[in-house]
């Protein structure tokens, strides 16, 4: 329950946030109102059609190459119409392209593989995937995951208006509800570069082991992926390594626990290196983070995470990661924190090798959730650079830092503009003051924890002067703005997402709840 008074006046749903247009969102630093300006109406869409009246199926499955061929599964009716249904086999094995065909989906009849693990030193590409934009995949059971294995690729690359879908089988059936999580797997995207966390041996710190003389920095160190029934590994030792090409994509609906403790991210990668192409991706409703990154050189641009039932993300096991042009959002009724990252993953008594380290510019962050204690927690001795910066909270805890050795990675943060708790805006544990936090803050530049937040759509109405990101990393554009969205007109979120009662971005493509009819 928040301890303080405030006055809601509304023209449409306040859990669509940033949606109705061109609203206008009012979240106070302190105390005051929260406004939602609606402009005149727009007109009525047109209504999703049945299935009666809607998508009609195509008359069969196209041809692959891979061993035994697509599995025409039958049709399935849903709320925008019939679908043929076409099971891929349980290993992509030589180099096949899965056409977009009206009035067609995709299965996962269970675990289905993009080639065999190729090793930690190997070099090459041994078998591509390639999807068209507008293409649809479904888990056809709660187990159902697609793993690009390490040394194989995937190219996924959708458009701004027809983006690939990946979902579950409840979506396609219109089962699905804007609070609904957990119903397939997820995509796992594995490569061949440095992690920390070995599966043999413990993780990577330097120096050598007293008990028996073998150095903890291992050359050969792989990681093992969660909750699989067979072993699957990760990690090598190139970090420019590539795992192919992801653009104008949705994971929705993920996270079905494989065992106990061990559910599967919307997204997760693995090892991947920064020769891997990610961006204009949508997380919904994963039951565990939006996503996670375990180890490997992560570059992403335009991401959107909504729903997430943990962390929105979660970085974790050596990764260095960049993301840029970054929009989080967390369901009322759930969710832990917007960013989650430690390093080690699961003992943080002591620095690994490699360092995890998070660079995140230009973001909007809205935390809505009653179920999380903070907004960003960082552990472990991992190193968080924030950039460019909006966290609307509705006054929650904003950062929080675990360990000294923590403290000691020198976390900055540049160009912020926060509502956080007055009482509480800073936390920290495990032998970290709450002051030694604040004291991070205070030592970036044009940062500020009692913001009044101001959004029109998704666009932070106050100038701010904007920290270059470019300094950090070539990756990185100059940018002139803060949050995630240059102007109330810059429109990079929409169309190629889906609209949710946590978050309406405006997208032509309609809810998530219901599949897109192109």
């Amino acid at each position: 329950m928040k301890n303080f008074k405030r006055t809601i006046v509304i023209g449409c749903s306040l859990a669509a946030l940033a949606g109705c247009g061109g609203d206008e969102i009012v979240s106070p630093g302190t105390s005051g109102d929260i406004i939602i300006n609606n402009p005149a109406p727009t007109p009525t869409p047109t209504p999703t059609p049945t299935g009666s009246t809607g998508v009609v199926a195509a008359a069969g499955c196209p041809t692959i190459n891979s061993t035994g061929g697509l599995t025409d599964a039958g049709t399935i009716t849903g709320p925008t119409g019939t679908y043929r249904v076409c099971e891929l086999p349980a290993v992509i094995d030589t180099n096949d392209t899965l056409p977009y065909i009206a009035g067609l989906l995709y299965s996962l009849p269970g675990r289905v593989d993009v080639g065999t693990d190729r090793g930690a030193t190997s070099t090459g590409t041994s078998v591509t995937l390639g999807m068209e934009a507008g293409v649809m995949v479904f888990g056809g059971t709660g187990r159902s995951f697609l793993v690009v294995n390490r040394g194989n690729k995937i190219n996924a690359v959708g458009t701004a208006t027809r983006p690939i879908v990946f979902t579950s089988r409840d979506n396609v059936l219109g089962l699905s509800t804007d609070s609904s999580i957990g119903q397939w797997g997820g995509f796992v995207l594995l490569g061949r570069a440095p992690v920390s966390d070995c599966r043999l041996g413990g993780f990577n710190r330097g120096g050598v082991n007293s008990d028996t003389g073998a150095p903890f920095n291992q050359a050969g160190c792989e990681q093992e992926l969660e909750g699989a029934n067979t072993v699957t590994l990760f990690g090598g030792t190139d970090s420019a390594d590539s795992s192919g090409t992801m653009k104008y994509f949705q994971i929705r609906y993920s996270g079905f626990s494989l065992a106990p403790g061990k559910e599967l991210q919307s997204l997760t990668t693995g090892g991947i290196g920064s020769g891997t192409t990610i961006d204009h991706f949508q997380s919904f409703n994963s039951s565990d983070d939006g996503m996670e990154f375990f180890g490997g050189s992560v570059n992403m641009k335009y991401v959107v995470a909504v729903g997430a039932d943990d962390d929105s993300f979660d970085v974790d096991t050596g990764a260095k990661a960049n993301l840029q042009y970054v929009i989080g959002a967390q369901r009322t009724n759930g969710g832990d924190n917007l960013i989650e990252l430690d390093s080690p993953d699961g003992d943080f008594s002591t620095a690994a090798l490699p360092q995890t380290v998070l660079q995140v510019a230009n973001f909007t962050f809205i935390e809505r959730s009653t179920a999380n204690s903070q907004v960003v927690r960082a552990r472990g001795g991992a190193k968080l650079v924030l950039a460019n910066g909006v966290i609307d909270t509705d006054n929650e805890t904003c950062i929080r830092i675990d360990e000294m050795v923590t403290l000691s990675a020198d976390p900055d943060f540049y160009s912020i503009q926060a509502d956080c708790d007055p009482a509480s805006a800073f936390r920290g544990d495990a032998g970290v003051t709450n002051a030694q936090v604040q004291g991070q803050w205070d030592a970036g530049s044009n940062n500020n924890a009692a913001a009044t937040i101001t959004l029109t759509g998704l666009f932070y109405t106050t100038t701010v002067p904007a920290f270059d990101p470019k300094t950090l990393s070539s990756y990185f554009d100059t940018t002139t703005f803060i949050g995630a969205v240059s102007s109330a007109n810059d429109s990079w979120y929409r169309n190629w997402t889906c609209n949710s009662a946590t978050l309406d971005l405006g997208s032509s493509t309609g809810a998530c709840t219901t599949l897109p009819v192109y």
